[in-house]
């Protein structure tokens, strides 16, 4: 069965071709462009891991990682989170709301996919 991966990014052109790389890859996708629809896709598609952007509207990343991962019923949820943002800070608060791994953008597909395959997937 394949693991099944919610893109969360307000960039609709970076979540489609995120969408159509990794289900090229063997991966099940939904994608969603705000936190509170993302929010709501973690309930409806129960996925295994999602790939978050920390600059989201409605909620913030790192808010949504936080939710994610302090949820009995979520907290199992590997959690990537995929930005432009790079400061040290935003690394250290990216792992502190609970993040599996971090991925600056613009990311190289390869790196990604190694990230996502040391998670288990």
């Amino acid at each position: 069965m394949a693991a099944k991966v919610l893109i969360i990014d307000d960039e609709p052109l970076i979540a489609k071709v995120l969408a159509v790389r990794l289900q090229s890859a063997g991966y099940e996708t939904e994608t969603a462009f705000d936190g509170e629809e993302g929010l709501e896709k973690i309930k409806s598609f129960s996925p295994d891991l999602a790939i978050i952007d920390i600059g989201l509207p409605k909620i913030d990343g790192n808010t949504i990682c936080e939710l994610i991962k302090t949820s009995e019923k979520t907290k199992r949820i590997k959690v990537i989170m995929l930005t432009g943002k790079k400061m040290v800070a935003d690394l250290e608060k990216a792992f502190g709301s609970g993040a599996d791994a971090y991925v600056p953008k613009p990311y190289e597909w390869e790196r990604l996919l190694e990230k996502i395959k040391k998670l288990g997937f």
